[in-house]
């Protein structure tokens, strides 16, 4: 069960941005080479298998968090302690 716990499965903002945008190039490359290859030679089936090629090279390429998207980490505040009893909720002054 370690193993499943050491494999990484998040993205940083950044690598969600760059992963979507890579997504939508891949898939705009393949939808007009397979459009136009499927206008040559007059098989509109051949344009649907050459889009869904593409749709499944983005997910391959996108949807794993591969290192590339996770290169810049958020950082993130350090919790506060519970016990921490300086701060009580303050009253707040009813309006008449």
């Amino acid at each position: 069960m370690y193993f499943f716990d050491s494999i990484p499965i998040h993205m940083d903002y950044d690598g969600q941005r760059r992963a979507e945008k890579l997504s939508r190039i891949i898939i705009t490359l393949f939808g007009i080479v397979g459009l136009v290859w499927g206008y040559i030679i007059q098989q509109f089936s051949q344009t649907v298998y050459i889009l869904g090629a593409g749709f499944v090279l983005a997910a391959i390429m996108t949807i794993p968090p591969w290192p590339m998207y996770r290169r810049k980490p958020l950082q993130w505040q350090k919790p506060r302690p519970e016990n921490d009893v300086s701060e009580q909720p303050t009253k707040s002054k009813k309006k008449k």
